[in-house]
């Protein structure tokens, strides 16, 4: 008997071997997805995709969830933010968890981060200039009518919606 008939035993049942024909497409899906979900977690993309619809546009401009994993999810916030989600977190919980229709995350936590950028507004176009200025000619000089200008400049200026 050879060394390899002798390491055989006849109640396992040998593993298919793929060396040099097809392998399964199973096969090859966790060493191709185990870096990415290592970086983010599948079970955070709904809340990732919805997260100005589960918290609303005023949370959603300061904060963004970062990971979910063994039922906590990470929320990157601003400083002063960070004591407001506190307070907040249970109603923060059941939001999410009613959007995603399963309790999926248990705990918050929350980490302090660079401030989100603020959204810059484009510049003024020449005729919302104009228009400003012919809207408050009537008024006498000062500090208002400074103030109405350049508040007719931003109105007129902005995209309507």
């Amino acid at each position: 008997m050879t060394g390899q008939q002798m390491n055989d035993k006849p109640d396992e049942p040998k593993p298919s071997r793929h060396i040099y024909g097809p392998r399964p497409v199973g096969a090859l899906l966790p060493a191709l997805v185990r870096p990415a979900f290592r970086k983010r977690a599948p079970a955070t993309a709904p809340v990732l995709a919805d997260w100005e619809a589960i918290v609303g546009p005023a949370l959603a401009a300061t904060t963004t969830p970062r990971k979910l994993f063994s039922g906590t999810l990470a929320i990157a916030c601003a400083g002063p933010v960070a004591m407001e989600l506190q307070h907040l977190s249970e109603e923060l919980m059941a939001r999410i968890n009613g959007h995603l229709g399963r309790v999926a995350v248990t705990r918050l936590r929350f980490i302090q981060d660079v401030p989100l950028p603020l959204p810059v507004a484009p510049p003024p176009r020449p005729q919302a200039t104009v228009a400003a200025r012919r809207a408050v000619e009537s008024l006498p000089e000062g500090p208002l009518r400074d103030a109405l200008e350049a508040l007719g400049r931003v109105v007129l200026t902005s995209p309507p919606g």
